[in-house]
């Protein structure tokens, strides 16, 4: 995904980098959460939030925030949820 197509990145420095300032550290890029379109506008927070990963895709409750489990999906079995969803075809 590039950035130039609306995705920016997060770049979050490694908790086991150095920290004398001479550079030695490893950065990761994390793509944004992206909340469902099809979500409540109530404000009362009942929304589905996902963004890409290498191995497909990755998606929580956003009420939850950071406290939110993660659940971790191949991009095969997050287009079918997707497309099950639209259909409102059971799993």
């Amino acid at each position: 995904m590039s950035e130039a197509a609306g995705q920016q990145r997060i770049w979050r420095k490694s908790t086991r980098s150095q920290s004398s300032g001479n550079g030695d550290c490893v950065e990761v890029a994390c793509a944004h959460w992206r909340k469902s379109t099809r979500s409540s506008s109530t404000g009362n927070g009942d929304c589905v939030e996902a963004r890409p990963t290498p191995a497909g895709f990755e998606l929580r409750d956003s009420k939850l925030g950071s406290n939110s489990p993660i659940f971790a999906l191949p991009t095969e079995d997050f287009t079918t949820l997707l497309g099950n969803l639209k259909t409102g075809a059971s799993a």
